[in-house]
């Protein structure tokens, strides 16, 4: 049965750039998101951006803008590095619209109409140098519950705990420095406490993650207090109606951001606001938060739409926080990586893949080892699934005109064992067991990598009376190889996209049941590059420390007599070389070039490289294929005009010939180092 599905994403401060501990939470969602079209549901994921507050108001002072044109440019700054991750939102709206002002005055209408909003004068912190009335974001001190210092003025970030500002031990002003005075001022409150019983029940109905829920119980043994919804001028977000100098602290108003997105996206599309977020919706709607703001989320949130008679969420699912490399990213150990500086070095579906591998359904802090970042990604999406594409295009478009098979022959029942695990990875992309989809999917390639290796096509292709089988195993691979990518469509994007046009081949779930036979493919190009160890490293910023003053220039030392002695490099510049054996699985010209063969090399755990070789005058490339040889693995890439090269073989030449491809001892398998 078709589901209509509504997902939403916490909406990030429209104050700041995303870094990669953003990218976890929407990735996640979009992943989801993706999986459930791919099973033909009508789902819509809606996010913005968090327009409005003191810091905003602040900040755009201090550039000499307004606050709208600050939060416009980093909309588009937001929107443009989301684009780039893949994440598919079908709106990226803002708090700061038409929609969300109307939204949110109507809900504190109506919570005030159903009695659930009180007023009463309160003394709160007042910057007397800046002249101002001080949000609690802007006022630091130690908290009055687990006695933390240098916490915010609305929430402690070591214990959780929510209060006032003029609750904070020993306060100061975070825009002059000074000691806040107490003064007083009119405000008003959401009764929280109206919604106690209907929230204790609510939280344990299965909306939430059972931890999440327990964790928020430690809040009813004190009671729940009334949330103060007002701030006062000056001030950039919603007024209060009625309430002259006035405005919604941005949280009344970011919340009702999911709805106000809904709305715009929903007159743009003709479609029903009220069949998301009416009453009687039968729509599914899902919140994905981060850990640290579930109170508002699982306790607020449904609290006012409880009050102001709107539908509840059918699930929130909050995630933990991100680490890189076992720490808290930290600006000063350069591990604050932002959302651009990634994409300066690497393609982000590395990144999207990493963090599905981690991901579960469970509220748990996730690592980004940069280590096991760089060999996960090249081992799993390159060395495991990508290569099984280049290891058997080849062969079609070699021999059979890039036509595949007319049907996969004895090996079908190889096929339907992989599609027998396909409905139990879905069962894990619905259950947000991702890290589970990922090592079953793998567990699959590895399955079609060892069928490869099993029926060695480079030695079919030696040997013109196995033509039919080897058209059998490259289709059969080919198959499965488009299995992989219909699996991992959700969290590849990008990948899923290059490889289904080189496959004419629609993303269809359902349609894998029936395998591509007599069928034409496109000539195989590069899908995914593999990472460099310094591309990564990169990532981590570190100060570039002042260069040694120069010395003084010494007296050019006379010229030695030239002689013909190589010149000499240290063990320690030699052991940066990794030699490699390496199969030749496919060899064949390069179009304008007069020297160069492209080699397609096997070096082992099912990985490949292209490389060009100038040995064309040497060597047949029908004579190379299966044949063993040399080769530099960790040589940088070199992008030439025919392609991209990813090593070096290694040959001999001299007055008496050449080149003389370098070949091992029998019993040699590739992968194997050299030594």
């Amino acid at each position: 049965m078709k589901r209509h599905i509504l997902v939403t994403s916490a909406l990030p401060y429209a104050n700041g750039p995303l870094h990669l501990g953003h990218l976890v939470e929407y990735t996640q969602t979009d992943i989801w998101a993706r999986y459930q079209r791919l099973r033909g549901h009508d789902c819509v994921y809606f996010c913005a951006d968090d327009a409005h507050g003191t810091p905003i108001m602040l900040r755009a002072q201090s550039e000499g803008i307004t606050p709208e044109a600050l939060i416009g440019r980093m909309h588009g700054e937001h929107l443009r590095d989301f684009t780039a991750f893949g994440i598919g939102f079908d709106l990226y709206h803002s708090t700061h619209s038409p929609e969300n002002f109307a939204i949110s005055q109507d809900l504190y209408r109506a919570l005030r109409a159903n009695e659930h909003i009180t007023v009463r004068e309160i003394e709160q912190a007042y910057d007397p140098v800046a002249e101002m009335f001080l949000p609690d974001r802007f006022i630091r001190g130690t908290c009055p519950r687990c006695k933390a210092v240098d916490q915010y003025g609305d929430n402690c970030e070591v214990c959780g705990a929510t209060y006032s500002p003029t609750d904070l031990i020993e306060p100061r002003s975070a825009v002059s420095g000074a000691t806040p005075v107490r003064r007083s001022s009119e405000h008003y409150f959401f009764q929280l406490g109206d919604f106690s019983a209907f929230l204790q029940q609510w939280i344990h109905s299965g909306t939430l993650q059972e931890e999440m829920a327990n964790k928020l119980d430690e809040w009813f043994a004190a009671g729940l207090s009334d949330w103060d919804i007002s701030r006062d001028a000056p001030y950039f977000g919603i007024p209060i109606p009625d309430a002259p100098g006035k405005f919604f602290y941005v949280w009344l108003d970011a919340l009702p951001g999911y709805m106000a997105a809904t709305q715009h996206w929903c007159r743009a599309h003709g479609r029903d606001f009220d069949a998301f977020w009416g009453k009687d919706s039968n729509a599914e709607l899902y919140h994905f938060i981060g850990k640290d703001i579930i109170y508002f989320h699982a306790l607020f949130w449904p609290a006012m739409l409880e009050g102001s008679g709107h539908r509840l969420p059918t699930g929130v699912f909050a995630h933990g926080h991100l680490t890189v490399n076992g720490a808290k990213m930290s600006k000063s150990r350069g591990t604050s990586i932002t959302a651009r500086q990634y994409l300066e070095h690497l393609n982000p579906e590395f990144l999207r893949y990493y963090i599905a591998t981690k991901l579960n359904s469970h509220v748990e802090d996730i690592d980004l080892n940069l280590e096991d970042f760089l060999l996960k990604g090249n081992g799993d999406l390159v060395g495991k699934v990508v290569n099984l594409a280049s290891r058997a295009a080849g062969f079609i478009h070699r021999y059979f005109d890039g036509r595949l098979a007319s049907n996969l022959g004895a090996d079908a029942a190889f096929y339907d064992t992989l599609l027998a695990q396909q409905e139990a990875i879905g069962a894990a992309y619905e259950g947000r067991e991702y890290g589970r989809a990922m090592r079953d999917i793998m567990a699959l390639a590895d399955q079609i990598n060892a069928y490869v290796d099993q029926n060695v096509p480079w030695l079919l292709a030696k040997d013109p009376e196995q033509r039919a089988a080897l058209h059998r195993v490259a289709t059969v691979t080919l198959n499965g190889f488009r299995v992989l990518i219909t699996l991992l469509s959700p969290v590849l994007p990008e990948l899923t996209q290059k490889a289904l046009t080189f496959l004419r081949s629609p993303l269809n779930w359902d349609g894998l049941q029936q395998p591509l036979t007599d069928h034409v493919i496109e000539p195989y190009t590069h899908l995914l590059q593999r990472m460099e160890k310094p591309q990564v490293d990169a990532l981590i910023q570190t100060p570039t420390p002042a260069p040694a003053p120069a010395a003084a220039a010494a007296p050019a030392p006379s010229p030695a007599p030239a002689v013909d002695t190589p010149a000499t490099i240290s063990i320690d510049d030699f052991s940066k070389v990794e030699l490699r054996i390496a199969r030749i699985v496919a060899a064949e010209g390069v179009e304008g070039a007069d020297k160069l063969l492209h080699l397609t090399l096997d070096i082992g755990e099912a990985a490949t490289r292209s490389v060009f070789a100038g040995i064309k005058s040497a060597y047949d490339p029908a004579t190379l294929v299966g044949r063993l040889t040399v080769m530099v693995a960790n040589l940088a890439p070199r992008k030439m005009r025919f392609g991209l090269s990813e090593g070096m073989v290694l040959a001999a030449s001299g007055p008496e010939g050449g080149p003389f491809l370098l070949s091992p001892d029998s019993g040699a398998q590739p992968g194997m180092r050299v030594k």
